[in-house]
């Protein structure tokens, strides 16, 4: 959108160059005038040392930032995976001082990618690819919602040297051009604050949301159980000649115990199939399969919309739409379908078709799980249980084979899903899916906060995630239309 390669180079610009390679002429497009070097709007800036992996512990009250942690899909760090923030030994741990309002930017591997911090955590240490900036409140949100747009992304990429297998970009980040608006900068400023503060306090309660959702399950199973005592025995031969599985996983004794609570519970279980499922995989999307096809970022009429398990989020999400054109009748899903990620390290993350739209498919990677009489809300309680396995770890200790493993098929059978009583599920799925009506129509920039706090307490994880989309789309478009100087209408209509 902002990058451009002329057609034609000047031929002394061309001698001063070393290489002949068009994206060394690349040219950053911007109309508006009015911009400012970022460095030289920060008050203070500190970078993140390293302290090497043998200061990695399986626990710890001290933590470890990677730049991992600092995603393009979340405005907030994720800290509550081992691969973005690792325990570390006490006497390893620097201070970086963390506190509300701080910014991180990443220099190294992700470059340019940022994140806001929205609580103190003084127990969290920055990696040498990361650095803290301050910036003052009034100048905050708009500086954040710039670094989280494609304008700022795509203006430092032209910057860095193209080649090396983990970018560097040093200091050069600090020389990207912040645009400002010509008019109104007051009120422009004071919406995108609002806009951006809107994001934050989403996540949050997505956040929460999820928390509080695994805690009722957790709950509603310890809680209900017969007066047994759970005794670990060793596998016999029998059990391994039924499952046809020779892997500890499955036979240790924390998964005998996990899947002794779910099948002591008093009100019972069943499998998927007994809760009238259909367990099945996604279309396969090999030239040999389907012939070939034109993948897309963006929508386009007539074109499939692709949901992969790798752009699933833990919290029940898509991160990312895309989109494939294919001339055949694909296998697609439909309202009340579960995608379920099947195979990899990251497995388990699932996602429930809840907007009624056509064409919507998965890959073979992706495990789809269709009711017979398109209960939704059930389908909905199925999907937040089987978060829940994934919490506790059994889906991976359910899976088979390399690489993360797969939870194939063949497996389906032996997971036990509990017999949640009606209120207790509705009170789950609550949590998740709680649609409300919102409309920005009447709001302005008086009423809009408040007004957003008070539906936000109330959306499920899923209305919460479509408000963000909707958002974010708006950001991004106020971004661009600054940067070109262009007139900024400060309104809420688009959302509805």
């Amino acid at each position: 959108m902002y990058i451009e390669i002329p057609k034609t180079i000047d031929f002394k610009k061309l001698k001063n160059e070393s290489s002949f390679s068009p994206n060394n002429f690349k040219e950053f497009i911007i109309t508006n005038k009015n911009v400012k070097r970022l460095g030289d709007l920060l008050l203070d800036k500190k970078k993140g040392k390293e302290v090497g992996s043998l200061a990695y512990i399986p626990k710890s009250k001290y933590y470890f930032i990677k730049t991992k942690a600092l995603q393009t899909h979340y405005y907030l760090p994720i800290l509550n995976n081992k691969n973005c923030a690792t325990p570390i030994l006490p006497e390893a741990f620097i201070e970086s001082n963390l506190e509300i309002g701080d910014i991180l930017i990443a220099k190294d591997s992700k470059v340019g990618e940022v994140t806001y911090i929205n609580e103190n955590i003084p127990q969290y240490m920055l990696s040498g690819g990361l650095v803290k900036l301050k910036i003052t409140e009034s100048l905050r949100y708009y500086l954040f919602a710039v670094m989280k747009s494609n304008f700022f992304k795509d203006q430092l990429n032209i910057m860095i040297s193209r080649g090396a297998t983990i970018k560097h970009a040093k200091s050069l980040w600090e020389d990207v051009k912040i645009p400002f608006p010509n008019e109104n900068e007051d009120e422009i400023f004071e919406y995108i604050t609002l806009l951006v503060k809107s994001i934050i306090r989403k996540e949050e309660k997505i956040k929460a949301n999820h928390e509080e959702l695994m805690e009722l399950i957790q709950e509603e199973v310890e809680n209900n159980q017969f007066k047994t005592k759970f005794n670990y025995e060793y596998p016999l031969f029998s059990d391994l000649n039924k499952l046809k599985r020779l892997n500890a996983g499955i036979y240790s004794e924390y998964f005998k115990k996990q899947e002794y609570k779910i099948k002591n519970y008093i009100p019972g279980y069943k499998s998927i199939k007994d809760y009238g499922f259909e367990v099945s995989r996604g279309q396969n999307l090999q030239v040999s399969c389907i012939g070939k096809s034109i993948y897309s970022d963006d929508e386009k009429s007539n074109f499939y919309t692709l949901i992969l398990p790798k752009n699933l989020s833990v919290y029940g999400l898509v991160n990312k739409y895309e989109y494939l054109g294919n001339p055949n009748s694909l296998k697609t899903l439909k309202m009340g379908d579960i995608i379920f990620g099947a195979e990899g390290f990251e497995k388990g993350r699932s996602i429930i078709i809840l907007n009624d739209e056509e064409d919507t498919i998965t890959n073979i990677h992706g495990i789809t799980l269709n009711h017979s009489d398109n209960d939704i809300t059930l389908s909905i309680f199925i999907k937040c249980f089987l978060d829940y396995l994934r919490r506790i770890g059994l889906v991976d200790l359910y899976a088979v084979g390399g690489n993360g493993g797969s939870l194939a098929i063949t497996y389906w059978d032996i997971i036990p899903i509990p017999n949640f009583p009606e209120t207790k599920k509705e009170e789950i799925i609550k949590l998740y899916y709680n649609e409300m009506e919102y409309s920005g129509s009447n709001l302005n920039l008086n009423s809009f906060e408040s007004y957003d706090k008070s539906l936000t307490d109330l959306l499920g994880i899923w209305q919460l995630g479509e408000q963000i989309n909707v958002i974010k789309k708006r950001l991004e478009m106020l971004v661009h239309d600054i940067s070109q100087d262009k007139k900024i209408n400060i309104s809420f209509d688009f959302l509805q």
